[in-house]
């Protein structure tokens, strides 16, 4: 019985050190400012935990993408309804998506209500593409293994 409570331990406590490799902002530090700073993954990405229409999503912070990008598994899950077919222009190549409305996105403090966005087919079904049209109410700064994002003062909107 100590042989395996031992082994669990050890598990669980290999489990924590990789989740935390994988997604070191599963919640985002935001300091006294008000700035996010998220940690570089060991995938080298800014990932971050955050809501769409009050529910919990894994976010990709996305510069290259206009519009947020929700995949179509999770689109599903989230009761999201497409919207006017659309053709993408994906790093992969072209791909079909669908327009879509979200109620309501949040990353650590910040929240844009009524966004645009796209349900697409051929996106990791866990992570959303967190694209310009909420970023663009920030301002971005990369510091080595850290991304920080600043609201802007009248775009943004705190909690």
């Amino acid at each position: 019985m100590v042989w395996l409570a031992l082994m669990a331990g050890v598990g669980w406590l290999f489990y924590g050190y990789t989740e935390g490799e994988l997604n070191p902002n599963r919640v985002p530090q935001v300091t006294g400012a008000g700035e996010i700073v998220l940690k570089r993954d060991r995938a080298g990405h800014f990932t971050a935990g955050g809501q769409i229409n009050g529910q919990p999503v894994q976010f990709l912070v996305d510069t290259g993408a206009s519009q947020i990008a929700v995949p179509r598994q999770l689109a599903e899950s989230l009761g999201l309804k497409r919207g006017l077919p659309i053709q993408l222009m994906t790093a992969a190549g072209p791909s079909r998506g669908y327009m879509t409305r979200l109620e309501s996105v949040e990353l650590a403090t910040l929240r844009l209500n009524d966004a645009s966005a796209i349900i697409a087919d051929g996106l990791d079904p866990g992570t959303v593409l967190l694209g310009m049209n909420f970023l663009r109410q920030l301002e971005i700064t990369q510091r080595g293994d850290e991304l920080i994002l600043k609201p802007l003062k009248k775009a943004a909107r705190s909690k």
